[in-house]
């Protein structure tokens, strides 16, 4: 009779040991997989910096041209700022309600994309777009973002 106790008590030991390896295995892929999406934000970030920078390059080097681009960013970006400073530091900034990024992007013309707002002019996320208008006239230096 003693036998059979026993062998009640380790098994139930055994259950409680592999229940609580599969709550660390299921905690340990959520994990993974949060890092997965924010690593995904990440790229989708870095992503849209250079493809607006190569966009920008592309029209700086012609004569001259306008178009209409729109870009996808994560939904945790409110809106891209670009910001003049009295140094002449020209930034690209990226808003969101946790984090502000900046990257520095070339070739464009501050003073004419800011005009009228003070430092700064923002282009508003909407769900996960940005869209801008890239212009370059005959006779200028720069590309103007609208």
């Amino acid at each position: 009779m003693n036998k059979n106790r026993r062998g009640s008590i380790e098994l139930s030991f055994g259950m409680i040991f592999s229940i609580i390896l599969i709550i660390v295995f299921i905690s340990v892929a959520f994990y993974a997989i949060t890092k997965f999406l924010d690593f995904q934000n990440i790229i989708k970030i870095e992503k849209f910096g250079d493809d607006l920078q190569k966009d920008i390059d592309d029209l700086w080097k012609s004569d001259q041209g306008s178009y209409e681009k729109e870009y996808s960013l994560p939904l945790k970006i409110q809106s891209v700022c670009f910001i003049s400073s009295k140094e002449g530091f020209e930034n690209m900034i990226f808003v969101s309600k946790s984090i502000i990024e900046e990257k520095l992007i070339n070739h464009i013309d501050i003073q004419a994309t800011t005009v009228g707002s003070s430092d700064r002019a923002c282009f508003e996320n909407k769900n996960g777009k940005v869209s801008m208008i890239l212009k370059k006239d005959f006779g200028e230096n720069f590309v103007t973002i609208k």
